[in-house]
């Protein structure tokens, strides 16, 4: 398997532990949590991270489906072009050094409800299970010559590797988020 693939799978069981201790022992109360009520609680970080790989998946799996059998040759790396490396660094990249992190508005179709039940929790893995599975099978294409169509912006046409390496840092981001949300109820 490529190193791309395996460093991104474990980058996915990383949040997948992050998440499942985000939840732990939290009341249903707990996770709808919000320090104020321009902010999501911990629940709704996860689903929206849920509702972003229901939405951003299915346009990556087609962009495979549609590739040519020449597509078909492993890569050992992501070759992110100056575009993608400008949008993951303002636009999805965790802002670790700032102290109140840049909000940019999610796009509607994956905006969390205003209230959300425990079983998120099963739902963020299911979906992480599922970009795991789609990461295996893009490593076995070119996945710096496909492109998929976005389902938020239409112009926008990253490759299939930015595409899947925004899925795992959109997730970080949103999982920092969601630890300091709960450690503002642990601490307050």
């Amino acid at each position: 398997m490529a190193a791309w693939c395996v460093r991104l799978i474990a980058e996915l069981e990383v949040n997948d532990g992050r998440a499942a201790r985000l939840v732990q022992g939290l009341t249903i109360d707990q996770l709808n949590w919000k320090p104020s009520p321009d902010s999501w609680s911990v629940g709704q970080c996860l689903a929206h991270l849920v509702l972003a790989n229901e939405v951003y998946l299915p346009p990556i799996a087609a962009a495979l489906n549609g590739a040519g059998e020449g597509l078909r040759r492993p890569v050992q790396y992501v070759d992110r072009g100056w575009f993608s490396r400008w949008f993951m660094r303002n636009y999805i990249e965790p802002q670790r050094e700032l102290a109140k992190p840049r909000r940019v508005p999610a796009p509607k179709k994956i905006v969390p409800g205003a209230r959300v039940e425990l079983s998120v929790l099963d739902s963020f893995l299911a979906g992480n299970r599922a970009v795991r599975e789609l990461v295996v099978r893009a490593g076995a294409y070119n996945v710096n010559r496909i492109r998929f169509e976005n389902p938020f912006v239409s112009w926008i046409r990253f490759t299939v590797g930015t595409g899947l390496e925004i899925v795992g840092r959109h997730q970080v981001r949103h999982l920092m988020q969601a630890e300091r949300v709960r450690a503002g109820f642990l601490t307050g």
